[in-house]
């Protein structure tokens, strides 16, 4: 992780975007997490391993459903 070098918000407003933008950087990406998958699972070595995905395995596909937000 890189170190952050932007000053602090001097507002309220401000500190609110500030949370959100630090969350989705700690994390790596905005909104929420649906794939339950592990990365590995979409390597090279992941795939020829025969690693399931939701794409490739109908367990996979259903545990991802459920993972989904609203589900």
């Amino acid at each position: 992780m890189t170190e952050r070098k932007t000053q602090p918000p001097k507002d309220a407003a401000l500190k609110e975007v500030q949370k959100a933008v630090d969350t989705a950087e700690d994390q790596g990406f905005v909104g929420v997490e649906v794939d339950p998958t592990p990365n590995e699972h979409y390597t090279v070595a992941g795939v020829v391993a025969g690693k399931p995905t939701p794409e490739t395995d109908p367990e996979a596909a259903e545990a991802a459903r459920r993972a989904a937000p609203g589900q």
